[in-house]
C-alpha cells in the first residue's frame, strides 16, 4: 500500500485543507487517468476524482492516514462504477441515437491503433477491465489490486490472464 509522505502526514496534523490540497495537486491527475481508463469519458472522470477529493475533506482525518492513496482509488473506481451502472440503466430508457463519427483530424491524432485497444478495452467485462488497469496502467501488485476490488489475490489474477488473453485475439491484426 502506498503512503503519504512525511511532510503531507505532517501537514495533515495541522490542516485538513493543506493537506488534501497537497494530495490533490500530487495525485489529481493520476487518478483522473484511472478514471478514464475505467469510463473512456474526460469530463465524468474529472467529476468523479473531484468528489472522491470532496469526500475525503468531509472524512478527514482518516483512521489510517497510510491509507490516503488507496482510500481514494477505491473511492474512484467506486465511484466510476456507478456512473457506469446509471448510464447503463439511462441507455435503457433513451431511444439510442446515432453518434457522430470522428473527424480526419481526430482520427489521425488519435491513431487507429490507439483507438483499437481503446474499444477492445472498452468491451471488455468491467472487472477485467479494472484490474488490466490498475495491473498494467498503475503497476499495482496483484495484493494491492484484490484490495482495492474486494477480491481475492487469484481471482486478480485470473481476470488479469483472461483480459490479456481476449486483448492480445481482438488485435492480433494490429501488430
Amino acid at each position: 500500500m502506498v503512503s503519504i509522505s512525511g511532510p503531507v502526514r505532517a501537514l495533515a496534523r495541522d490542516d485538513a485543507q493543506t493537506a488534501v490540497s497537497a494530495l490533490y495537486q500530487q495525485h489529481w491527475a493520476g487518478l483522473v487517468r484511472l478514471a478514464v481508463l475505467v469510463m473512456d469519458d474526460r469530463q465524468a472522470a474529472e467529476d468523479v476524482v473531484q468528489e472522491a477529493f470532496t469526500n475525503l475533506y468531509r472524512h478527514w482525518p482518516l483512521k489510517e492516514q497510510a491509507a490516503v492513496l488507496g482510500y481514494l482509488r477505491t473511492a474512484v473506481l467506486n465511484r466510476s462504477r456507478s456512473v457506469l451502472r446509471r448510464r447503463r440503466v439511462a441507455r435503457l430508457y433513451i431511444p439510442p441515437h446515432q453518434a457522430p463519427n470522428a473527424s480526419a483530424e481526430s482520427d489521425v491524432v488519435l491513431g487507429e491503433e490507439r483507438l483499437q485497444v481503446q474499444r477492445a478495452l472498452q468491451a471488455l467485462p468491467t472487472r477485467t477491465r479494472e484490474v488490466l488497469v490498475l495491473r498494467f496502467y498503475l503497476d499495482l501488485p496483484f495484493a494491492e489490486i484484490a484490495q482495492l476490488l474486494g477480491i481475492g489475490e487469484s481471482s486478480a489474477r485470473s481476470n488479469a490472464s483472461r483480459g490479456l488473453a481476449t486483448l492480445t485475439d481482438r488485435l492480433k491484426d494490429i501488430r
